[in-house]
Parts: structure tokens; sequence; C-alpha cells
């Protein structure tokens, strides 16, 4: 049930299912719930679309996925450091430039990328999940896939397949699972890095055009001006983006036919023979003769494919064949044909590179242009913004960052969220980024660092998808990761130069953001081991309980545990102290797995435990789920499950000799009172510990005090909830 969140609300919770055996192994068995139904997404990732349908998701792509791939002519060419330019060098970049987006964008992405989806979900982290998903190489255990159908023994086509030898390696290394962890957090934290960057580039780029008919307008007015559009922007997005999408594709339908437009007319007009450039002869002349500076150029050249890895990051939101028509019969000629014309103009005019987009529209539509790229540059914007709380909220759902607030502002859009913390840093950086480093170079070769690594990112973890998952054979694997990697790592080596030159800025708010997932993830890690250590087992329970001194009173109680094959150490903290349990008790387990979507009818999953009114009981949502149960929804809807559940049991399973006096007293109790009690742990750092664990563990206690508390997140009354402190040694 989709619906708006109420701003006292968070969209996230903290506990999370361990899965252990004795050996510290993970393990698909479950000693105290089980779930009779496979996991499975939505049907909503798996839809099959006609023709039309097809069409009409295509159109509206042009609008949230390409914003920033088709804008990019806005500050390729101003982003390079061309020094007395001549026409073969022209030849030379835009043969590169035609290049990179045929294989990159064309090959890679569109071809081969947008196959390795997630249950329909695409980017960095639904691969590194895929590979989760097949083999057991996540370092955090509690988000391994596991149940009791047969879905880690089957390759996605459902054939019955030995595990690669590959896939064996990382699953017995855990150097190499922490190094892809490393690669993954890196891959999220560089893309919300492009979250920051493309609107301070985009709307800087596109207000930039007043100068040229205003030459006395200065570069510290545009900046200003670009300042407040970005902050304007920022403050509309509470009201989500559903309430203006019906102008974005419009917008970027007007541009990317635009543009293309004006390219054939300068191309005809300037140098019509420029498709000659496509042949690959030119691209190697140019590193021929222009040697370390062609290399050096390539910082620049690279962001002509900027925005690609939104083809396969929003593959969530439409589907592969909508993407792959919007970009093969639309995105991808538009942009050749503008670069080919902005290309042909410097040819006959090459000192006017630093202006190179403004300078060669013609000035009877100069201003509709300007108009037009303006809007445009908004809604690329706007696109990176929600990719960037989307992939917030995937992390802090998957416990890799901390918890933030998280507003569903579409009660029909699922993946349409806000983030009123992200969204205040955002706006903060990004006006920063434009006020300190206002150069257009500067904030390019920043860019141009976020976009090679990111895509040499997805380069790695795809040919680990293909030589694991998908078996493909090994000369094709080769083939596509020698060329990609090579192509990518010349890319990125010639960003990296870029870093005293503004390069550094996505490498400090990667560190930034990688410290804080670090730090929130090693604590969470010391805190699952210490549960798992100091679990209550059934045996316990029943030992606690049977002590006279015990009492059992009235009322329903959700006692929250975040481990599955046993119960929270807290749980004998609070009896030996409170010396009581309530008359129907019930461990609330809420378990977030690596799929996009739970099926509604799996999300409850419960069970008795053996002992009178207590009972187990499992909540399971994937990264792109949100909370549907709310308050007293969340009880009723438990309680009916409870219900049906006892009706259901055989009489070998029941342990109270009449069914009906078991389910009455679970409805006197919920008319008794109904209380939530949750764990609020702290570690103890002793004298014995190392001073990394007093760093780490000290940083994490900072980061989890000041951040949402879980329990909100179901929308249990405040009078109802009740938080049992206790210390975890370190």
């Amino acid at each position: 049930m989709d619906r708006q969140q109420s701003d006292g609300e968070s969209a996230v919770v903290e506990d999370v299912v361990v899965l252990v055996n004795g050996n510290g192994v993970v393990t698909a068995e479950n000693h105290l719930l089980t779930v009779n139904h496979s996991m499975a997404s939505s049907s909503l990732d798996h839809r099959v679309f006609g023709r039309k349908e097809n069409l009409v998701l295509a159109y509206k792509t042009l609008g949230v996925v390409f914003g920033g791939l088709v804008t990019s002519p806005l500050y390729v060419y101003p982003s390079m450091p061309l020094k007395s330019p001549t026409e073969d060098d022209y030849l030379g970049i835009y043969s590169i430039m035609f290049w990179t987006l045929s294989l990159i964008g064309v090959v890679k992405y569109a071809s081969i990328a947008l196959k390795a989806d997630d249950h329909g979900e695409g980017g960095t982290f639904a691969l590194y999940s895929l590979l989760c998903r097949n083999i057991n190489i996540g370092i955090l255990s509690s988000k391994r896939v596991e149940s009791n159908s047969s879905l880690l023994s089957t390759n996605q086509y459902g054939e019955s397949e030995k595990q690669s030898r590959l896939g064996k390696f990382f699953e017995r290394s855990l150097v190499s699972r922490r190094v892809l962890l490393f690669i993954a957090i890196l891959g999220m934290c560089m893309l919300i890095g492009d979250g920051i960057l493309t609107p301070a580039i985009s709307v800087l780029s596109a207000m930039d055009g007043v100068r040229a008919p205003f030459p006395s307008v200065s570069k510290t007015l545009v900046e200003a001006l670009s300042a407040i559009v970005l902050i304007a922007l920022f403050m509309l997005q509470k009201f989500g983006t559903s309430r203006v999408s019906f102008l974005f594709s419009p917008i970027m339908g007007a541009w990317t036919l635009f543009t293309p437009m004006v390219g054939i007319y300068s191309i005809i007009k300037h140098y019509p023979s420029i498709f000659k450039a496509i042949s690959p002869h030119y691209l190697f002349r140019f590193f021929l003769r222009n040697g370390k500076e062609g290399w050096l150029l390539l910082g620049g050249t690279v962001l002509c494919i900027t925005g690609s890895e939104a083809m396969f990051a929003d593959l969530g939101h439409f589907n592969r064949s909508s993407i792959q028509i919007a970009f093969l019969f639309a995105i991808y000629p538009s942009l050749v044909l503008t670069y080919a014309g902005q290309t042909a103009y410097l040819i006959r005019h090459p000192n006017d590179h630093d202006d190179g987009f403004y300078k060669f529209i013609p000035s009877a539509v100069y201003w509709p242009v300007f108009v037009i790229a303006t809007l445009a540059a908004i809604v690329a914007s706007q696109s990176l913004i929600s990719a960037t709380f989307s992939v917030i909220k995937q992390s802090v759902v998957l416990d890799y960052f901390p918890r933030v607030k998280v507003v569903h502002t579409s009660s029909s859009k699922e993946g349409e969220v806000y983030s009123p913390e992200v969204n205040f840093i955002l706006m903060i950086l990004c006006v920063a980024v434009i006020l300190i480093f206002g150069d257009g170079k500067d904030i390019g070769n920043a860019f141009g660092v976020v976009v090679s690594m990111v895509m040499l990112i997805t380069t790695i973890l795809l040919t680990l998808v293909m030589i694991i998952i998908w078996r493909t054979p090994p000369i094709l694997t080769a083939l596509y990761f020698i060329t990609f990697f090579v192509m990518e790592g010349i890319y990125v080596s010639s960003v990296f130069t870029k870093i005293p030159e503004g390069g550094w800025i996505p490498f400090a708010i990667s560190f930034i953001l990688a410290f804080i997932m670090f730090g929130w993830f090693y604590g969470r890690q010391r805190k699952i081991e210490y549960e798992v250590t100091h679990k209550i087992d059934l045996d316990r329970l029943r030992l606690l309980l049977s002590d006279p001194g015990v009492q059992r009173v009235p009322g329903l109680c959700f006692f929250y545990t975040n481990i599955q094959d046993g119960l929270t150490p807290i749980l004998g903290h609070y009896i030996n102290n409170m010396k009581s349990l309530h008359q129907v008790t019930v461990f609330t387990t809420l378990r977030y797995l690596l799929v996009p979507k739970v099926a509604p009818h799996e999300r409850i999953v419960v069970k008795k435990l053996g002992l009178k009114g207590v009972y187990g009981c499992i909540i399971q949502y994937g990264y792109a789920d949100s909370l549907g149960l709310e308050g007293n929804d969340f009880v009723t809807q438990v309680t009916d499950t409870l219900r049906d559940h006892i009706s259901n049991c055989s009489d070998e399973e029941a342990l109270i000799s009449s069914d009906d006096a078991e389910i009455f007293d679970l409805e006197a109790a919920k008319l008794a009172g109904v209380v939530h009690v949750r764990g609020k742990t702290r570690f103890y750092i002793g004298k014995n510990c190392s001073w990394f664990d007093r760093t780490m563990l000290a940083f994490y206690e900072v980061l989890h005090s000041n951040c949402r508390p879980a329990l909100p997140a179901l929308g249990t009354p405040l009078p109802q909830r009740i938080e049992v402190g206790m210390l975890y040694e370190a």
C-alpha cells in the first residue's frame, strides 16, 4: 500500500536478519520461522509491454533517464583545455566522441548492461546485489538472500549449475570480498557525487548563455543566478517530481529534436564533410600528432558520455525496450548530429571553443535555444537529484548508510522519494561548488572523474556477472573486458591528472561518504556479532520464564529482534530486570532482502515458538519496497495473520489444546493494550580495545546518536514505544 508518509516518519528501519549456523557461516536454515513462498519480486518488475506502450515509455524516458546525457553538449567543448586547435585536431576530437558514444553508449550500456538487471532494477548496486544473491560474497551476512527455495542453486534461466571457479574464489577469500564491497561502495559514492556535480555544471553552463548577447554580464553574476536557480530547484523537491513531470519529456523532446536540427544547419553551412571523421583513422592520427596533450584532452571528451550510467541505473523505472528505443533512435542520433554541428562550426571558428555551444547557435533562434537549454539543464539536474534520493534510500534500507528520513511524494510511483536531510546537504554542496569553483573547467574536471570512475566500476562488476552468473564464453568475456577496461582505464588515467584542478572534489565527497558508510557498516557488524554470540535460544527463554518471580502481564507486546535463529540478548536483560513478559509476545524481525520487491503475500510470515503466548514474526521487504504497514494497520495485519496461522495449524503442531482459546487470548491481549519494545544499545569501549576499534566504534556511536530512530518506520504511536537500554562490551 503506497501512500505519502507523514513528516514524523522515516521510511527505513534498523533491524535486519542474521542467518548463521554453528560455524558462523551464513545458512539457509531457519530454526524459528519458515517461508513457504519463494522470494519473488513484484510483478511490476517483469511487465510485458506491447509496441505502443513501449513507445509511450520511450517518450517518457526522455525527461527522466537521458537528461544528463542529452545536455552534455552544453559543457563538453568548454571543459577542454584546447590550445590553438587545428582542423585535424577537431576532426580527431569528433572521432573520439563518436566512437565513445558508439562503443560505451550503444554496445556497453544499450546492448549488454541493460540485460544485467536484478529483477528489473539496474545500476552498480544492482550488479553487486545480483552477485550476492548468486554466490556467498556478501560481507554483511544479514543481507544474504536466503529462503527455502532453490534460488541460490539456479542461474537466472532456472538451470541448476555448479559454481564457477571465480565464484568459489570470492567465497573463500575475505580480502577479495572486501575489495568487491569497496568497489560497490565507491560506485555508490561516485553516483552521489554525480548528483552534486550534474546540477552545478548543467545549470551553470546553461546560464552562461546570457553572456554572449550581453558581454557586460560578469561571471560572478552568472554564478549567482545559477545558485539562485539551484536553490529554487531544491526547494521544490518536497512537492515531488510528479507534479511537474508532464513538463519534463516535452522539454527534453524539444531539446533532442532542436539541437540536431541546428547541428545539421551548422554542418551544411560550415563543414559538410565532417562525417569523414567517423573513420578511426582520424582518431589515431590525433594521438600520434598530439601525444601527451591529446591524452590530457580525454578528460574533457569523456563528458560526451556523461549520464549514460542513468540508462542502467534508472532501468527499474521503465523497461529495457523503452530505454533502448529512446537511446538508439533519438538520443544517439541527436548527440552525433549535435556534436558534428558544433565541431563543424569550431573548424571554421577554432578559438570559440570556450563557448562551444552557444556560439554555434544561429542568432535568429538564440533566445529560444537559451530558454530550452536552461529548462533542459534543470530537468537534467532533477533526474540526478532524484537518482541520488533513490540510491540513499536503497543504501539505508540495506544498512550501508545511517538512517535518514525518506518520504514518498507520489501515491502511485514507488520510486519517487524525497529525503529532507539529503536534499539540504545536496543543495549546500551544489551551491558551494558553483560559488567556490565557478570556473566551468574545474567543475568539468571533477565531473570527468565521476563519469569515468562509475563507468569503470560498472565494467568490472558486469564482467564478474558475465563470468559467474551468465557463464559467457571466455573469449567474449575477455573481448568485452579488454575493450572497455582499457578504453575507460585510459579515460580514468587522463582525468586523474586533473585532480589538482578540481578533480579532487568528487574524491573528497566520496571519501567522506565512504568513511560514513564504512563507519556505520563496521559498527553494525560488531553489534550483530555480539548479538549472535550472546543470543537467547528457546531453551534459555523457557528457563527464564520458569522462574517463579517472572510474571506474565496482560497485553500484546511486539519485541523487536534482529537475529532470526535466536532472540536478541536484550530479551534476557529485559526479563532479568523487569521480572515480567507480556501475556502475548511477538518477536518481530524486520528483514530486508537483496531483491527489489517482496510480493505482498510474503511480507508477513508468522510461526508459533513452542511456548504459550510466544510467537515469531518476520516482516520482509526488498530494497525498492516502501514500508506499507503503519501504526494500527501493522498490528491488525500481524494479528490477522497470527489468527489464520493458529486456525490452520495441525493438531501435531499445536501446543495449546484449543485453537479457540489461543485466539481468544490473542484478542484479549490486543484489547488490554499494545506495546512495542526495542533495544537501545551502546558499545562499552574498554581499555583492552585497539585504537582502531576505539575510533570506529566511537564514530559509529556519533552516527547512531544523530540518525533517525528505527521504530517510527512502522508508524507506532509514541505512547506505545518502550526502549530498553543495554551496553554491549566491545
